[in-house]
């Protein structure tokens, strides 16, 4: 079922590029991300009260929320950065860049979360930034 789940990811990150390349236009890319965030800030803390699992916000160890917060940092500037990117440059090109993050997550959960990769992962994974770097030059 989590391969439904990450198809569907992908999807929809296809369409927030589109969407958000539309959306900057003409605008500050720092202001449209306000926006976007407050968005899915609102849509995210609906569905969580509507599922009834606010309460269990009380459950959180500070470890937790270390880690949630730090998260949260690294997603805000990575939308900033993102959406400047996108406003500067051809989508087409950003977008690819942007999925080097895909080889990076394979790369930093070896190296912090001790995780263990195959043969044919590691060939992707240098496909991945090969590919990346043929689209830079």
């Amino acid at each position: 079922m989590w391969w439904m789940y990450a198809l569907l990811s992908a999807v929809f990150a296809s369409l927030t590029a589109i969407f958000a390349k539309i959306g900057v236009k003409n605008i500050d890319s720092d202001l449209a991300t306000a926006v976007r965030t407050t968005v899915i800030m609102i849509l995210v803390w609906s569905i969580v009260t509507v599922k009834g699992t606010l309460p269990t916000i009380h459950n959180f160890s500070r470890n937790t929320w270390l880690f949630l917060i730090l998260s949260g940092i690294a997603t805000g500037l990575s939308w900033l950065f993102y959406f400047k990117a996108i406003q500067l440059g051809k989508l087409s090109a950003v977008a690819p860049i942007d999925k080097l993050s895909v080889a990076l997550t394979i790369i930093f959960s070896i190296i912090f979360l001790g995780e263990s990769i195959s043969l044919k992962s590691g060939i992707g994974v240098g496909l991945i930034i090969a590919g990346v770097l043929i689209l830079l030059f």
